[in-house]
């Protein structure tokens, strides 16, 4: 695995972010900062923390998992990404209506732990790669940061004019990491 992977990984692993602070952001009338950031860190943390998570459980028992670990990556991010492909396409509900404010704590952690499962899953795929550890954590957890708050921004600002599908560009874009990760082990 190399950093254009570590990188691409990150960004459609951030689509859920962005897909649920665009929609968080639609649902606010103006920007504001502090509740942005809030949401941006915790998002980031979440997102950064649970591949750690996963590299560890899965370091347990790499040796056993090195015939084999290219087909759970594969497999792994195709059902992540096929998740996200159909939640991309599904009509939204109207998550305004249903909390009066979803910028309380308990709403913003659910939904930090709910958007970092994937991540969890990626934890394992890179097990296979410790050299790369490091730099994933930092990166998943800062483009998510990064795509939370630039969500949100977009939210407030252009969400209610355009209804934008991109959990399932992040899901389109899983399925094809694992793909190639799935490539290069059967043919290099």
């Amino acid at each position: 695995m190399d950093l254009l992977s570590v990188i691409i990984i990150s960004v459609a692993l951030a689509m859920d972010c962005f897909a649920v602070s665009v929609s968080k952001g639609i649902c606010a009338k103006k920007f504001f900062f502090w509740l942005t950031f809030r949401m941006a860190f915790l998002f980031g943390l979440f997102q950064a923390i649970m591949p750690l998570i996963g590299f560890a459980a899965a370091k347990s028992f790499a040796k056993e998992m090195t015939t084999y670990d290219h087909w759970l990556a594969f497999g792994l991010l195709t059902l992540i990404g096929g998740k996200m492909v159909i939640e991309g396409f599904q009509n939204p509900n109207s998550e305004c209506l249903k909390v009066s404010n979803p910028f309380k704590w308990a709403s913003l952690l659910s939904l930090a732990f709910a958007t970092s499962i994937d991540a969890l899953a990626t934890g394992i795929v890179i097990a296979p790669f410790p050299e790369m550890i490091w730099k994933a954590v930092a990166m998943i957890g800062f483009v998510s940061f990064l795509f939370t708050f630039l969500g949100m921004y977009i939210g407030i600002h252009f969400g209610k004019r355009f209804h934008l599908k991109v959990e399932a560009i992040g899901g389109f874009v899983l399925i094809g990491i694992g793909t190639k990760i799935l490539i290069e082990h059967l043919y290099y």
